[in-house]
């Protein structure tokens, strides 16, 4: 009796532990997903996939990120520590460092080494820079480290910046083909990892080429399919299927899945894996899986958002989506997992295109703007007082403005002056302005949102909507408009009554959410604004 009395205290245990938490967590994020993409290509997707955790989840019409710079690493940050790059210090996918006099990469960290067959440099990763918990990390903690924490993605900063400062491991992509991590998780590859790697499978997407996934006809919610405003994958002769995938990899190697569709493929074969191998779900101690999806964004820089090649890799996504519902539903259980889906930013039309159809704008080229202004200091002061340029920050050499005897105040004033002048300019915030910030002025407050004062420069500028500070062709983003601001925001399984909401969201809103959701701490760094719709139980 008594054995019997403990069999049936430890079900009650259990079963009140599944009820209070899931046992995975899958975050997904789609990188350079625009929110409108959900509805342009609708009448083509399958039943199963995007419109299943629509109609069956919770759908947030108006999500949008925060802050400017709209890039990969601060949006993947963001998402995953509730507060913006002024917190959590990742300003950028990679900045001018006032202290090192050089640009630094989000994760760049020279202390760890690659593990697995790749690059030196490629593996030279960590959360370093990071400088706030995730969700991941409270979850961790959360569970005296029992629960597993996993990212992934064909990026380095996909992987690493959503799994945290305490993940049991990250991976993400090499040139070669194999799935990387570094020293930082472990000296030695899982041996599944490795397994995986050995099996070559990119070699088998490779091998069939790319060609459209339904008839030419369907796609007409996209440009012809050879257009002006598309660039070219890895310098083939036209921008039109069927694309030889194998004469690419010929050429460039491993390398070229990252462009095609097929490099989601990959990764969800890698997150079954995962899932298996490492036992994800299989217990009441919560798991959480990252998935950063980044063929989308490759594709969408380099062919533009209303390409052919674009809708047909959201068409296929969309069928890789359904399948890995189906594999979760099988592996862990319909109403054991807690699945969520967003974009690290969106992206901004083709401004050629946008030109073309009589809207007066333009790209711009960075180059062009530093050796403008490198001009104008040596006009007006004698000097290059300009250090760098970039991310839309302007840096000057404080120690040459102080030896030839000028204020830095006054300097920054006629450089604002001078830009002002400019005819794709809209605002110029100095350091002393956004750190001032009121939160009045609408686009002041993106740019203090996204401003670390011991990272960013002296001067922030921000461009007119629809410039775009990229190439001829394709597309871009970083910018605090609703062309890069408006992501998906949508929410599945484990406790979510399906419905929708139209008012605005902010990114941020995700991690505390899923803390009061999960019932743990919430990230450290976090505003604390939560998403009311999907804390109500079933």
């Amino acid at each position: 009796m008594k054995k019997l009395f403990l069999l049936l205290a430890f079900v009650v245990i259990t079963s009140v532990q599944a009820q209070q938490r899931p046992k995975l967590v899958v975050g997904i994020v789609v990188d350079q997903m625009k929110m409108e993409y959900l509805y342009r290509f609708s009448d083509d997707f399958s039943p199963n996939g995007f419109k299943r955790l629509m109609s069956k989840g919770f759908v947030f019409h108006n999500a949008n990120f925060n802050y400017m710079p709209t890039y990969t690493g601060p949006g993947h940050a963001s998402i995953y520590t509730g507060t913006t790059p002024s917190v959590n210090g990742i300003v950028g996918n990679e900045w001018y460092s006032r202290k090192l006099g050089k640009t630094t990469y989000c994760t760049d960290d020279d202390s760890v080494q690659t593990v697995g067959d790749g690059a030196d440099k490629e593996g030279a990763m960590s959360p370093k820079n990071l400088q706030s918990t995730t969700i991941t990390d409270e979850l961790r903690l959360g569970t005296n480290l029992k629960g597993k924490v996993i990212g992934m993605s064909l990026k380095d900063r996909g992987a690493i910046l959503p799994a945290g400062h305490f993940a049991n491991w990250a991976f993400w992509y090499s040139g070669t083909g194999a799935f990387i991590s570094s020293t930082f998780y472990g000296q030695k590859l899982p041996d599944w990892v490795t397994e995986f790697n050995n099996e070559k499978k990119y070699l088998t997407y490779i091998n069939k080429g790319w060609n459209l996934l339904k008839p030419a006809a369907d796609y007409n919610e996209s440009w012809p399919d050879d257009n002006p405003y598309e660039g070219k994958l890895y310098n083939c002769d036209k921008p039109v299927f069927p694309y030889n995938l194998k004469e690419m990899y010929d050429k460039h190697g491993a390398e070229v899945m990252r462009s095609t569709p097929f490099g989601n493929n990959l990764l969800e074969d890698f997150a079954k894996k995962a899932i298996e191998k490492e036992e994800l779900g299989k217990d009441y101690v919560t798991d959480f899986l990252t998935v950063s999806f980044s063929s989308t964004d490759y594709i969408g820089h380099i062919l533009g958002p209303r390409s052919m090649e674009l809708q047909d890799t959201y068409l296929r996504l969309d069928l890789t989506i359904a399948d890995f519902l189906d594999y979760l539903d099988k592996t862990v259980g319909k109403d054991n997992y807690l699945l969520f889906l967003t974009s690290d930013h969106a992206c901004a039309e083709n401004a050629n295109y946008l030109k073309d159809n009589k809207y007066a704008v333009k790209n711009l080229n960075t180059k062009e703007i530093t050796k403008s202004l490198k001009n104008f200091s040596i006009a007006t002061f004698g000097e290059d007082l300009v250090t760098n340029y970039s991310n839309f920050n302007l840096f000057f050499n404080k120690e040459l403005i102080q030896s030839k005897g000028l204020e830095l105040v006054k300097v920054k004033q006629v450089f604002k002056d001078y830009l002002l002048t400019q005819e794709q300019v809209k605002r110029v915030y100095t350091e002393e302005e956004i750190l001032a910030s009121t939160g009045n002025d609408y686009y002041l407050n993106f740019i203090a949102k996204g401003y670390d004062p011991t990272q960013n420069g002296d001067m922030v500028v921000l461009d007119k909507p629809g410039y775009i500070q990229y190439g001829p062709t394709g597309s871009s983003h970083g910018t605090p408009y609703a062309y890069d601001t408006h992501a998906p925001l949508l929410f599945y399984g484990w406790k979510i009554k399906p419905g929708e909401s139209f008012d605005k969201k902010e990114i941020t809103q995700v991690a505390p959410t899923l803390a009061l959701k999960l019932k743990i701490e919430m990230p450290n760094g976090t505003e604390n604004k939560v998403l009311t719709e999907i804390l109500e139980d079933k």
